[in-house]
Parts: C-alpha cells; sequence; structure tokens
C-alpha cells in the first residue's frame, strides 16, 4: 500500500513539475535576435489591382534579403481568427509564369492553389525564411475586444486556422494587430489595459514554441495610447512588437500643417509631442519592454498634401494630394520620381513639387534609421509594405544593408 502510494505521489509529482516547466518555457519566449532582423508585409489583396504577387518577392530580390514575412490580413470574427479573402488565400490559380517556382497550380480536387501554395513554394527556395499570419489591421480590429472576452477560445480557434492541414508548413506562428487596445482607431475599444496581456498569455500556451508577435501603436504622447495598455506585461508572451512608427501625420489633417508621416526624433515645430519613433521605443523600454522585443518600422511609401506653397515642413494645405489608390498616399515606388525628394527633417526625407507636399523614406535615409535601432539595441526591422518598393527592391535592401 505504501508502495503504490509513494508511486502515485511520485507520479503526481512528475505531472506538477511538468506542468511547471512547460508552463515556464510558454510564458518566456526566446527574444528576438538583435539586428539582422528584416520583416516585410505582404497583403492578399496585392494580387488584385496592385498586380503583385508572391512571385515578386522572389524576382525583386527581396526574398533574400529579408528573414520574416507578415501575411495580411486574417479577420477577426465573432471573437474568433477568420480568413479575410479564401480566393486570394488558397484558390486563385497560378499558371507557370506567374509561380514562383515556373510549376502551375492544378484543379485537382483537394489541391493548394492561391497565396498559400506560392508563400509554400517560396519558403522551399528560401528555407530560413518565416512566414507569419497577421490577424487585423485598421480595417478588422473590431472583433479583438470580443476576442479578449474569451482568450482561450480565441487562440484555439487561431492555432486550427493557421495549422490547417491544407497549408501545413506554410505558417510559423501569428501576428495581433491590433488597433489599438484600450484606445481608438477605426473603432474605439474599452475592454481595458489588460486584454492585449490576456490574449498574448493565450496565443502563448496555444502556440508553444511558434511565433507569436504583435504590430503595437506608436503613439508615445502623455495619455496616448501606449498609455492606455499594459505592454511591458503582454510583452513576456510575445517574441517582439512591431512597432508602427509611421503615419504620425497625414492628410487626415487636410489643412496641414505639413510634416514627415515617419519622423525618427522629435524636432522644432512638429505638430504632437511624443508622435516620433525615438519617443515611442523611449517609453516602451521605460515602461518594461525589452529592448531586443522592439522592431523598428518604415513605410514603402509617402503621405502628402496638395495646396501647399510652403517648401519645409509646417505649412499649411488645402487637402490630400492625389494618389493612386488612395487620397494622401502613394507608393515609394511612384512618388521617387514624381516628386523627388528636395529636403531632410528628424532622420526622413521630404519633397515639394509644385503645389504637393509629401515626405516618404529613401535609400539615403533608412541607413540612418537602421543606424539608429542597431544603436537602441532593438531585435530587428520591418516595413508596411513589400509592393510599395521597386522592382529591384531598393528600400528592402537599403533596410537590410542597414
Amino acid at each position: 500500500m505504501l508502495r503504490t502510494k509513494l508511486a502515485a505521489l511520485g507520479t503526481a509529482l512528475v505531472t506538477v513539475l511538468s506542468a511547471f516547466t512547460a508552463a515556464t518555457v510558454l510564458s518566456t519566449p526566446a527574444a528576438a535576435s538583435p539586428n539582422g532582423n528584416v520583416l516585410g508585409y505582404f497583403t492578399e489583396w496585392g494580387v488584385y489591382a496592385r498586380n503583385y504577387h508572391v512571385k515578386n518577392v522572389k524576382t525583386s530580390g527581396s526574398a533574400a534579403k529579408l528573414t520574416h514575412i507578415n501575411y495580411a490580413f486574417g479577420n477577426v470574427v465573432n471573437g474568433q481568427c477568420a480568413l479575410g479573402d479564401t480566393y486570394a488565400d488558397y484558390d486563385k490559380f497560378y499558371d507557370a509564369g506567374s509561380s514562383v517556382d515556373g510549376v502551375a497550380d492544378t484543379w485537382d480536387t483537394g489541391a493548394l492553389r492561391g497565396n498559400f501554395n506560392q508563400l509554400r513554394k517560396l519558403k522551399k527556395q528560401f528555407p530560413n525564411l518565416k512566414v507569419i499570419f497577421s490577424f487585423g489591421g485598421w480595417t478588422w480590429s473590431g472583433g479583438f475586444g470580443q476576442a479578449a472576452a474569451n482568450p482561450t477560445a480565441f487562440a484555439n480557434s487561431c492555432f486550427n486556422l493557421v495549422n490547417d492541414p491544407r497549408w501545413a508548413g506554410v505558417f510559423d506562428g501569428i501576428d495581433i494587430d491590433w488597433e489599438y487596445p484600450n484606445a481608438c482607431g477605426l473603432g474605439c475599444d474599452s475592454s481595458g489595459p489588460d486584454a492585449f496581456t490576456r490574449l498574448g498569455q493565450a496565443l502563448r500556451a496555444k502556440f508553444g514554441s511558434k511565433l507569436v508577435t504583435a504590430a503595437i501603436t506608436a503613439d508615445a504622447s502623455a495619455g496616448g495610447k501606449i498609455d492606455k495598455s499594459n505592454y511591458a506585461a503582454a510583452s513576456q508572451y510575445f517574441n517582439w512588437f512591431n512597432v508602427m512608427t509611421y503615419d504620425f501625420f497625414g492628410a487626415w489633417a487636410a489643412q496641414g500643417p505639413t510634416a514627415p508621416h515617419s519622423p525618427l526624433t522629435s524636432y522644432t515645430g512638429i505638430p504632437q509631442s511624443g508622435f516620433n519613433t525615438n519617443e515611442a521605443i523611449a517609453k516602451l523600454r521605460t515602461q518594461g519592454v525589452p529592448a531586443s522585443k522592439l522592431w523598428i518600422g518604415v513605410g514603402f511609401y509617402g503621405r502628402g498634401w496638395t495646396g501647399v506653397t510652403q517648401a519645409t515642413p509646417g505649412g499649411t494645405a488645402t487637402g490630400p494630394a492625389p494618389g493612386t489608390y488612395e487620397q494622401g498616399i502613394e507608393d515609394y515606388k511612384v512618388i521617387k520620381t514624381r516628386c523627388p525628394s528636395t529636403g531632410t527633417i528628424a532622420g526622413t526625407a521630404y519633397a515639394k513639387c509644385g503645389s504637393q507636399w509629401w515626405s516618404y523614406d529613401t535609400p539615403s535615409t533608412i541607413p540612418g534609421k537602421m543606424s539608429w535601432a542597431k544603436g537602441q539595441g532593438l531585435g530587428g526591422a520591418f516595413f508596411w509594405e513589400l509592393s510599395g518598393d521597386t522592382t529591384s527592391g531598393e528600400l528592402v535592401t537599403a533596410v537590410k544593408n542597414g
């Protein structure tokens, strides 16, 4: 009887210790290696009007320079992860000429097509490349509040979707792009400062050693979005945070003042204190997020106004400048020749052409940002998004070389 009790006690002790060890491992993911990491976003809708496909990631030379790709976006519906565009994701047919490996898709029952199959082929050719499925974004963040009410159910749904047998091996983890926890984006969230932490904890418990990352705000203003959520507590569950250090200023303020949308530092006359990369990273570090878990963001596009007479920042405007897909925004590959840089401020470029005023990063400004990030000990750099670059990938080359 005593031997039986001791054996049972020993079994229970092993079980408890194993559970404790697993919980310890799950709650402390390895930090990203400082420097050297380069992540680019690939958008599912880019295969339409933009005519940008996974093959372009290869032919531009970008695939060889990337360590990670974020596939954007999955949706969040009824508190669960969901696909955003099933046609682009796994059904669109690619012929031999448009396929990564020169082999056409098939219509065989159960055959994988679309972006997912092309990403699988890209990973075969670049075996060190990791692909992460990103959920949310500006348009689809409204479901995160409901997800935070039942984070375990959310995590389970995400795990099952990301690891669906139909596209097994395509994704190496999950990214959460919640804009913004306990704050306002397209809509407003009031789920509390710990909601993001609860989501992270549930995702880590379910995804284990797979990558669990997040895109987060860079609003370092007093009482701003960084202050609305406990990013330090959440960081223990995430491999890293992509800090969205762009879109600080733009033509949503139709009359200006003109200002660079991605300033590295503050400058005299900046329209809003706390709206720059330096202050965002400093605030997150002060709150307790490790520098190695913070990645700097670069926009592969410009933001612009029209009706501007002043060449330097701070001028008045009459509205957003015209853009190919949306007013006030244009891809770098277009704006670099349409409105070439005429000056720099706060580590980024600006341009005055006619009555238009634009700001954007260039191969000349990006090295300075990368040098700054390395000096801060940040974990890497990321950019939005691949289709904005030139066909030769000059911006991603600048990020990688930097």
